[in-house]
């Protein structure tokens, strides 16, 4: 991977379109947001999968993140909370909470910051009916 210096930060240019980071929202995203956004993307696309692979249908997966920071320590991340929403048909919460804690294993993200950023999960199901 390859960055580049700009006015206001760094950019970088991927298969899928540029990416401007910057410390200001005005010029890029900033890296925290990045941050949040590859632990959340990685964690939701590995809990996918397994629900595809178990053949748990579900019709909507969103995921809202609260960010702690320490502006004590360079405004470090402490610690992430994620809330897993499953809107889907015959949902058992017992088996989301199984394959929520087979993602974690598996998200390569999440993995590699657990060390340094507490990441805690809550789950919520939406159970439709045909």
């Amino acid at each position: 991977m390859k960055f580049y210096l700009k006015d206001s930060g760094m950019r970088i240019d991927l298969d899928y379109g540029e990416l401007s980071i910057s410390g200001n929202e005005d010029y890029g995203y900033r890296p925290f947001q990045l941050m949040v956004a590859s632990i959340v993307g990685c964690s939701g696309s590995v809990f996918r999968k397994i629900l595809e692979k178990q053949r748990t249908e579900i019709e909507d997966l969103t995921i809202t993140a609260e960010v702690e920071r320490n502006p004590k320590e360079a405004n470090r991340i402490e610690s992430i909370s994620l809330h897993y929403a499953v809107k889907g048909y015959h949902l058992s919460k017992e088996k989301l909470y199984k394959n929520l804690e087979l993602s974690r294993k598996n998200c390569s993200m999440i993995r590699s910051v657990e060390s340094s950023i507490t990441i805690e999960e809550s789950l919520e199901t939406i159970e439709l009916s045909r």
